[in-house]
């Protein structure tokens, strides 16, 4: 449900790859979810219902970006961030 620049979205992870979060509208829900990234995705866990606003902030992710992409495309997925490299010993 979107509210006058806002998104009350649902924010699922993944039991395949840990800090994987995939953030829909709870309006559209799954229905614009492509199935190929569903099936790579495998089963969502719900894992909490946020109101995102341009003044919100996440941990990980710029809401902008996160809402922009909700609304253009249906989701936001939200990777890992890389490993950090060890450094070489001497």
């Amino acid at each position: 449900m979107k509210i006058a620049g806002k998104i009350l979205c649902d924010i699922y992870k993944t039991a395949t790859k840990e800090e994987m979060y995939l953030y829909l509208s709870r309006e559209d829900g799954f229905k614009r979810v492509p199935e190929a990234l569903l099936s790579q995705f495998g089963k969502p866990i719900l894992v909490t219902t946020m109101l995102l606003a341009a003044t919100k902030k996440l941990a990980r992710a710029d809401v902008i970006k996160v809402m922009d992409d909700i609304t253009r495309q249906g989701f936001y997925l939200q990777i890992p961030p890389p490993p950090i490299p060890l450094t070489e010993q001497r």
